[in-house]
C-alpha cells in the first residue's frame, strides 16, 4: 500500500494566511482610499477627455488594432510552433529585466505569456501617444497607462511567473512561506522593505559625523559638526536638505558623506535638520518653515561662527526653500548669505516631469480644503508616490523579490534612507503644491507674498551654483536650468551624469561618472545651447564645487575650538533626536 507524502508544514495554514492577507489588503485599500483627497490624481476626468478623443481619430485607432492583431497571431503562430517542437526563431521584442530569467524564453507557454503582454503594453500606451489631447490630460494618461501596463505585467503574479513556479516548488513552499511572512511585516510597517532595515542605525553606522546640536525649536535641529582641519574658512556652510526625507542622505558612511567632504575642505559646516512633523506641528505653514527653518538658521549659523554672512547650499525642496527664504531677506534689505549652491532644486514649475500627473487644479482645491484647519500629509504618501515614477525599480521589483520568491531584500544604506520618510504639515503642503506646482508663482515677479514680504528672485544678487542631474526624474535638468535664470547674481551651472540622488551623491573619494561644465549661459542661451557648448569632465562634480565655493569663503582662520557659542550652547550629540522619528513607529 503506497503510503501518501505528507505536505510541508508551510501548506498546512498557507491558504488560511493567504485569505487573511487578502481581507487585511482590501480593508486597508479601502481605508486609504477613504482618506484621500485625490486617489487618482484627476485620472477620471483625463480619462474621459481620452475616451472622447480617441473616437475622433477611428485612423489612428484601426491602425493600432491592426498590427496588434497582426503582432498577436504571428506570436500565437510561433506558439504552437514550439509547441510542437520547433526551434524557436523569433527574438524577443525588447529586453527587459523582468523577463531575464532562462524560464522565461525556455518555456512556450511563458514565452507567449511575455511576448503577449509586452505586445499589449506597446499597444495601450501607443494609443494614448496617437490621440490628440491637450498636453496636461496626455501627461496624466501616459502616466497611469505606464503604471497599468506596469502593475499588470505576468512577473508580478504566481500563476504566471515560471522563476517563482520554479522556486516554490524547489522550495517545496518555502519560499510562498517566507513571502507571506514578508508581507504581513510591510502590513504592518505601511510600506515595501527595500532593504535589510536591521542592518542599519542612525548614529550607529550612518549618520556617524561628530558633531552637537546646538540648536532646535518645534521644526528644526541645527547640527554644528567638528572640524577636520585646523584652519577653516571664514564664513561658514550651511546645508538645508529636503524637508520631505532626513539629512543623512549627505552623511551615509564617512567615504561618500558629502558633509565630511566639505569639512575636509575647510568649512565649518552646518546641517539643517528638519522635524518629522507630529500632530503638534500640524499647523505649520510654508512661512514657518522659512522663519523658523531656513532664515533662524542663518542666523544661529552666523552668531556661532562670528560672520556676518554664510555660505547657503540647498538640495531639492530645501533649494526651493533657501530661495524663497532669501528673496524675503532681500526684500527687507538684509544681506546675510554670500553665496547660493542649489543641488537638483526647482524654482520654474513649468516642466516637473511625470510627478505633474499627480497635480491639477481640482486635486489641488480638495488638498485646501482638507488642510484648512490644519493636518498631516503622510511621509508614506509621499514616499509612495515619488517611487511611482519607477516603478519597476522601486516597487516592483521588491514585491516579486519579496512577497513571491520570499527572499529578504540586501542591505543598501542608500535604500534605508530612501524608506525612512518624513510627514509635512497640511497647511505648508497645500500652499507649496498650489502656488509652485501648479500655479508656478516662484518666478512670478512680486506675485507671491511670503513672510509679509513680496517675493522676487531677481534680488537674490550674489554668486550661485546650481547643479542638476541629466537622468533625474523628479527634478528635470531642463527646469532646473530655466528657474536659475531668475535670479539676480552670477551663475555657474553643472550637469552631473545619472538621476536625482545618484547624479548628486557622488563622492569625490570615488570619482565616478562624469559632469558638464563651462557651458555658455544667459538669456540668449537656452539648456540645449548650454549642453552643446559645455565640457564633458570625468569624474565627481564635487571637487569642481569645493573650488568654486572656496572662491566665496572668505579668508583662513582657526577651526573652531569647540561646537556653539555661550548663547547657543550644545544640546545633544548629534545626528540628534529629530531625525530618529520615524513614521512606521
Amino acid at each position: 500500500m503506497m503510503k501518501s507524502q505528507t505536505a510541508p508544514p508551510q501548506f498546512d495554514t498557507l491558504f488560511k494566511q493567504i485569505a487573511d492577507v487578502n481581507q487585511t489588503l482590501l480593508s486597508d485599500w479601502q481605508m486609504r482610499v477613504k482618506d484621500s483627497a485625490e486617489p487618482l490624481g484627476g485620472f477620471n476626468d483625463a480619462y474621459q477627455k481620452f475616451i472622447g478623443a480617441l473616437s475622433q481619430n477611428s485612423g489612428a485607432w484601426t491602425e493600432l488594432q491592426k498590427n496588434y492583431y497582426a503582432g498577436q497571431m504571428k506570436l500565437w503562430e510561433s506558439y504552437l510552433q514550439q509547441s510542437a517542437g520547433a526551434t524557436k526563431v523569433e527574438p524577443a521584442l525588447t529586453a527587459d529585466r523582468r523577463f531575464s530569467g532562462a524560464e522565461w524564453s525556455d518555456m512556450p507557454m511563458f514565452d507567449y505569456i511575455k511576448q503577449s503582454y509586452l505586445l499589449a503594453s506597446d499597444w495601450l500606451v501607443g494609443a494614448v501617444e496617437k490621440t490628440e489631447l491637450e498636453p496636461q490630460s496626455k501627461r496624466k494618461m501616459l502616466f497611469f497607462a505606464r503604471q497599468y501596463v506596469d502593475a499588470m505585467s505576468p512577473s508580478n503574479f504566481l500563476a504566471t511567473n515560471p522563476e517563482v513556479l520554479k522556486l516554490a516548488m524547489e522550495s517545496k513552499g518555502e519560499s510562498l512561506a517566507n513571502g507571506l511572512k514578508n508581507l504581513m511585516q510591510d502590513i504592518e510597517k505601511g510600506r515595501i522593505s527595500m532593504t535589510d532595515e536591521s542592518k542599519f542605525a542612525v548614529g550607529k553606522n550612518i549618520a556617524t559625523t561628530s558633531g552637537a546640536v546646538v540648536f532646535e525649536n518645534e521644526l528644526i535641529q541645527l547640527i554644528q559638526y567638528t572640524p577636520t582641519t585646523k584652519t577653516a574658512h571664514e564664513r561658514p556652510l550651511l546645508l538645508v536638505p529636503p524637508c520631505i526625507n532626513k539629512f543623512y542622505l549627505m552623511d551615509l558612511e564617512p567615504e561618500n558623506s558629502f558633509v565630511r567632504f566639505a569639512l575636509d575642505q575647510g568649512h565649518t559646516v552646518f546641517m539643517v535638520s528638519w522635524r518629522n512633523v507630529k500632530e503638534d506641528q500640524q499647523h505649520l505653514t510654508w512661512d514657518d518653515y522659512l522663519e523658523l527653518g531656513i532664515i533662524k538658521a542663518i542666523e544661529v549659523a552666523r552668531d556661532i561662527g562670528k560672520s556676518d554672512q554664510i555660505n547657503l547650499l540647498g538640495f531639492c525642496v530645501g533649494g526651493t526653500l533657501v530661495s524663497a527664504a532669501l528673496a524675503v531677506l532681500a526684500a527687507r534689505g538684509e544681506d546675510p548669505v554670500a553665496s547660493l549652491t542649489l543641488m537638483t532644486s526647482l524654482l520654474e514649475f513649468s516642466d516637473v516631469g511625470d510627478i505633474g500627473a499627480y497635480v491639477d487644479e481640482n486635486g489641488v482645491r480638495q488638498r485646501e480644503q482638507q488642510f484648512e484647519n490644519g493636518g498631516l500629509v503622510s511621509g508614506k504618501e509621499l514616499a509612495l508616490a515619488f517611487s511611482s515614477l519607477r516603478a519597476n525599480d522601486l516597487i516592483w521589483q521588491y514585491v516579486v523579490n519579496n512577497y513571491l520568491k520570499g527572499k529578504t531584500p540586501e542591505a543598501f544604506n542608500l535604500l534605508y534612507w530612501n524608506s525612512d520618510s518624513t510627514n509635512l504639515p497640511g497647511p505648508m503642503y497645500a500652499y507649496y503644491l498650489r502656488h509652485f506646482y501648479w500655479q508656478n508663482e516662484l518666478v512670478q515677479k512680486n506675485q507671491l507674498t511670503m513672510c509679509g514680504e513680496k517675493i522676487d528672485l531677481s534680488k537674490i544678487d550674489m554668486p550661485a551654483y546650481i547643479f542638476a542631474a541629466k537622468e533625474d526624474h523628479i527634478v528635470p535638468w531642463t527646469g532646473s536650468f530655466t528657474g536659475a535664470q531668475n535670479l539676480g547674481g552670477k551663475l555657474e551651472f553643472v550637469l552631473g551624469a545619472s538621476g536625482h540622488i545618484a547624479g548628486s551623491m557622488n563622492p569625490a573619494s570615488k570619482n565616478k561618472r562624469n559632469y558638464w561644465a563651462g557651458g555658455k549661459m544667459g538669456k540668449d542661451n537656452d539648456n540645449d545651447a548650454w549642453l552643446a557648448s559645455a565640457t564633458s569632465v570625468d569624474g565627481s562634480w564635487w571637487n569642481h564645487w569645493a573650488e568654486w565655493l572656496k572662491k566665496q569663503a572668505g579668508r583662513s582662520v582657526p577651526a573652531p575650538a569647540k561646537l556653539g557659542n555661550t548663547k547657543y550652547k550644545s544640546i545633544e550629540a548629534a545626528p540628534g533626536r529629530y531625525v530618529m522619528e520615524r513614521c512606521d513607529k
